[in-house]
């Protein structure tokens, strides 16, 4: 056997198996695991009057404002965080002083500065992304960390919208996530945290993923309760491809720099996870060549009949994240015929992240001028299923979008 032969073989069977291992898991996860995990209308004991949210921005006023007016009636203590004056209707601006300082740098600084001097005598913040859009929030249950889900909104990209599909398939794992001692990760539409739970992990610490960073720190502290509350608050896709690459980016490189929170056990364990990300899309491409190419791998039949249903997981994974979507959107049923490239351009990003960490806060929305969040009059142009005029209305009561159609 040549040398060439040993090394196609190492490294076929070295990702067949990292990624099998790595699919039985996610298996376990969503069908086991997640079972009975969602927060049910019944376990919501914390009414809006007990909600304090928290907008945190640049200086975004138009996407800003639309957050804001998503938020229901109910929530009457909300507040922004901002790096400069902006103007908003509805809710107290707060611009974080350019003279305070703190461990925590970027985003992490903003919430740092927050925490201190916003007060809150609510029993939970409920943090938003500047582009974050609520819909259906009625309550929280009574949960120290409550993860919302999301449902990103078309921007500009078809690729990077449909490539959400995936991603969203993907993280519906998080279901299972109150189960571990350690939550695997904290991004989504919102995350609501106890004010009291705040006040006794602070985000003082630097990181690029503040969300993961604190929920970790507060795992490890605390026994902490981690709920999953599934209304699928709508945000913005990234609006380019390059942006997705870099949002991946920043998402695998953040987790890895604040994996040393985590026992040894759950390190190796999120080790392999991260490297079976990054390294996922080999899997079709393996799989082409080994039928192209048979010869290279004994027993040839068995390897392609594993790496065939593992190529077919790609599909299942997407075709989830797109049933989500279904009821409201069409077009992202064509995510399930476009699989395999969404899978190698969803993860490229972590590949990159992998390859190269990036060691500073690089959101696209924070980096360059053609890279910004575009801003709610330009997504209702370039959205097929938003009229003019509806980010700007819409109440956060109902759904933003429903059954094709928006929401009347």
């Amino acid at each position: 056997m040549s040398i060439l032969t040993v090394g196609i073989l190492f490294i076929v069977w070295s990702v067949f198996l990292l990624y099998s291992a790595s699919v039985l898991f996610w298996l376990y996860e969503v069908v086991i695991l997640a079972r009975n995990q969602l927060v049910s209308s019944k376990e919501l004991v914390y009414g809006n009057d007990n909600v304090q949210v928290r907008i945190l921005t640049i200086g975004a006023e138009a996407v800003v404002q639309a957050t804001v007016n998503s938020v229901p009636d109910s929530v009457e203590d909300i507040h922004v965080i901002a790096e400069k004056d902006i103007q908003i209707d509805g809710a107290a601006v707060h611009v974080v002083p350019n003279e305070f300082d703190c461990e925590a740098t970027h985003k992490g600084r903003a919430l740092e500065w927050a925490r201190r001097h916003v007060p809150c005598s609510r029993e939970f913040i409920l943090y938003l992304d500047e582009d974050t859009i609520v819909q259906q929030f009625t309550g929280l249950p009574d949960a120290d960390v409550i993860q919302i889900t999301e449902m990103p909104l078309y921007t500009g990209s078809w690729l990077a919208y449909l490539s959400e599909a995936f991603r969203i398939g993907y993280q519906y794992e998080q279901r299972a996530f109150g189960r571990f001692k350690y939550p695997l990760y904290a991004w989504g539409g919102g995350i609501a945290i106890r004010t009291s739970l705040e006040d006794k992990i602070t985000w003082d610490s630097k990181t690029i993923t503040e969300d993961t960073n604190f929920i970790w720190r507060a795992a490890k502290e605390t026994e902490l309760d981690f709920r999953v509350l599934n209304l699928k608050f709508r945000n913005q896709a990234p609006p380019s491809i390059r942006g997705m690459l870099r949002q991946r980016r920043r998402w695998f490189a953040g987790t890895q720099h604040s994996s040393d929170l985590l026992p040894r056990r759950y390190r190796v364990f999120l080790s392999f996870r991260m490297v079976a990300w990054a390294f996922s899309p080999l899997i079709p491409v393996i799989s082409l060549l080994l039928f192209l190419f048979p010869q290279y791998v004994p027993q040839a039949q068995f390897y392609q009949l594993g790496s065939l249903v593992e190529f077919a997981m790609l599909f299942v994974i997407t075709a989830i994240g797109a049933m989500v979507y279904v009821r409201h959107e069409r077009i992202p049923l064509l995510a399930i015929f476009l699989t395999p490239l969404l899978v190698v351009l969803n993860t490229a990003g972590a590949l990159w992240g992998w390859v190269s960490p990036v060691e500073t806060f690089a959101v696209t929305e924070k980096v360059a001028p053609t890279e910004a969040k575009v801003d709610p009059v330009t997504i209702e142009r370039r959205n097929p299923y938003l009229d003019d005029g509806t980010l700007e209305s819409h109440d956060g009561e109902e759904r933003l979008i429903s059954d094709g159609g928006v929401d009347e």
